[in-house]
């Protein structure tokens, strides 16, 4: 069978990239090794993650689901010595509709944008494996195999790795992944149900004079679940029964009122911090955890690994559908750098919750909320603003800039009265503006600011 693009792996990542083709028209397989994916895992949602999911027509039953993050409530023993918002309240502005970091669990995630797949008429292939590709200058050639044992050969002209950590696509193409593995830093995280805790916190039960966790149970929005973190003691063997769990909550909070009653899911997370040295070979991508590992201070990995796929759809559409296949090569060139950048800042965080840490050290602020990541500098940015996120705001009427660009196409927003330069192009005529011609790329980060129609066509000539 031959699709344009075959991606491996199901997780946020491979599926905004799903969606992002599937709207675009672009035939793609999408493939998963597990059977059935379960777990709260990486848990927010940053501010720019919901624009894009705006924009890929999911952000109101991400929003209905989700809630902003509880308050935190910090104990010694059985006593609260402190409380606090991990996030700033903030109210929608023009320029930011979605302010505040929402919480969500993975699974419920995955799942909306599963649906949102189907009704783009794609879906998972759950239960299939990559077992090894091999590339020649026309494209990739792939042997899946189905749980049944059965083997099939897929022809495809792009690959996409967004199969995780242990990413067999990364593996396979030899990419080197740089980093640490911090072996003394693992923890163990379930989903579990509790009685007789409130659902009102993110309780963190600590050991005062050790400034260590013993353990942390954040309720999930909108089921009966809470996410339990606990730190595993270096050197111990995991084991993820359900008596482990029962112990790490009886011990750890101190109170025979709470009380275990059921383990969903279990997993033992280790701190990685790694990443590629390539995000491209020749016909084979890599994005997500396959690409970047985190730890999981400031809840950046998931959205970073969105963006990956937000970047990467709609230059693959592009040249799929006759663009330069040099735009490709500006997917490394561009996510690259934001990855490096959030692998400092992740890192950051963790150290500063880990032992000495302070109380500020789990407040989140505009560093975190990804609004602020640019593409300047970078080679497909021009003119004065050039690379950098466009705000939304208010046209005209109840038109927003957001309205304009929800959709696969470049917007031009110009002051002049003039022709779409080509079909994937739609204007946008206003009054006023930063320049007489603002381009914006499908991905919503401003192209270029251009005081010349001809500056437009000879910038959309390159991509």
């Amino acid at each position: 069978m031959t699709t344009d693009v075959l991606i491996v792996g199901s997780g946020p990542t491979g599926l905004t990239l799903a969606v992002d083709l599937a709207r675009r028209g672009v035939s793609f397989r999408i493939v998963e090794r597990e059977a059935d994916r379960t777990g709260s895992r990486g848990k927010g949602l940053q501010p720019r993650s919901l624009e894009v999911f705006d924009d890929l027509g999911v952000i109101d039953e991400i929003l209905a689901t989700g809630q902003i993050y509880p308050v935190i409530r910090i104990y010694a023993g059985r006593v609260p010595i402190w409380k606090a918002h991990m996030h700033k309240r903030q109210e929608p502005s023009e320029a930011v509709p979605y302010p505040m970091t929402i919480m969500q669990p993975q699974w419920r995630v995955e799942r909306i944008l599963r649906d949102r797949l189907a009704e783009l008429g794609g879906h998972v292939e759950s239960g299939v494996e990559l077992v090894g590709f091999a590339q020649d200058a026309d494209g990739v050639t792939a042997v899946l195999r189905k749980e049944s044992g059965e083997t099939e050969s897929v022809r495809a002209r792009y690959l996409v790795g967004a199969d995780g950590g242990r990413s067999v696509v990364r593996k396979t193409l030899g990419v080197g992944f740089v980093g640490e593995t911090r072996e003394d830093e693992r923890m163990i995280l379930g989903d579990v149900k509790i009685d007789g805790l409130e659902r009102d916190a993110w309780h963190l039960y600590i050991n005062l004079l050790k400034r260590q966790l013993k353990v942390g149970l954040c309720p999930l929005p909108n089921t009966d679940t809470f996410q339990l973190t606990a730190p595993l003691p270096a050197g111990a063997v995991p084991d993820l029964s359900f008596e482990t769990f029962r112990q790490i909550v009886t011990e750890g909070t101190g109170r025979r009122d709470v009380v275990l009653r059921e383990v969903s899911w279990a997993s033992v997370y280790r701190v990685n911090i790694r990443m590629v040295d390539r995000y491209r070979v020749g016909r084979a991508f890599l994005a997500g955890d396959a690409a970047h590992v985190h730890s999981p201070a400031g809840g950046q990995g998931l959205n970073t690994g969105v963006q990956d796929a937000y970047n990467l759809g709609w230059k693959l559409a592009r040249v799929l559908a006759g663009g330069p296949e040099s735009l490709l090569d500006t997917y490394e060139a561009e996510r690259k750098p934001i990855a490096e950048h959030i692998l400092g800042l992740s890192t950051r965080l963790l150290d500063q919750a880990g032992k000495g840490g302070s109380a500020k050290a789990f407040k989140r602020d505009a560093e975190t909320s990804q609004l602020l990541l640019t593409y300047r500098g970078g080679p497909l940015a021009r003119g004065e603003h050039g690379g950098d996120r466009m705000p939304d705001g208010r046209l005209d009427g109840l038109t927003t800039r957001f309205d304009v660009l929800r959709g696969p196409h470049f917007t031009l927003f110009t002051t002049q009265p003039v022709r779409a330069p080509r079909a994937d192009v739609q204007v946008y005529p206003v009054a006023e503006g930063q320049a007489p011609f603002v381009l914006v790329r499908p991905d919503g980060y401003i192209a270029l600011t251009a005081q010349t129609y001809e500056e437009v066509e000879d910038y959309l000539a390159l991509v």
